[in-house]
């Protein structure tokens, strides 16, 4: 997984105008945290013929609540279409631990490749509050399947 783009605390209404109403959005809450995934399917850097489907997602990670809060590690659940599974780990997102003071959003860009034309992704964020308390938020499944296809998740 790579990193396209990425945008620090843009204000939240601000995020939702410019991406859109008609993309496909999956969501999830933890505690004050809400996080919305925006799959993407990546015809022109997908090469089917060698087995590679590439999908681009956009995360908005937003702080709803009244404490500060820093994303430090990420946990992925990759599951292509004949139902193998890759795990992956790490430290933050993008080669970073953004901190979400209340109000804040932050917002990330970056894609998965998988050999099969559909799977899904599914996860979390490990977060810590300025006082030290840790919790996961639940980054929700979400579809990567190719354009017309009839399976959905949520």
């Amino acid at each position: 997984m790579r990193s396209i783009r990425r945008e620090t605390s843009p204000p939240m209404q601000r995020m939702r105008r410019r991406r859109g109403h008609d993309a496909s959005a999956y969501e999830a809450r933890t505690r004050d945290i809400l996080v919305r995934v925006f799959p993407t399917y990546a015809h022109e850097e997908s090469s089917p013929e060698q087995g590679l489907y590439l999908w681009s997602y956009t995360v908005e990670i937003e702080n709803h609540g009244e404490e500060t809060v820093t994303l430090i590690a990420r946990r992925w659940t990759i599951t292509d279409g004949f139902n193998r599974v890759n795990e992956v780990e790490g430290s933050g997102v993008v080669g970073e631990q953004p901190e979400l003071k209340p109000r804040e959003a932050f917002r990330y860009v970056s894609n998965c490749p998988l050999p099969t034309p559909s799977g899904a992704m599914r996860g979390s964020y490990q977060m810590v509050t300025d006082e030290g308390d840790l919790f996961d938020v639940e980054i929700p499944e979400f579809s990567l399947h190719m354009p017309g296809a009839a399976l959905k998740l949520n």
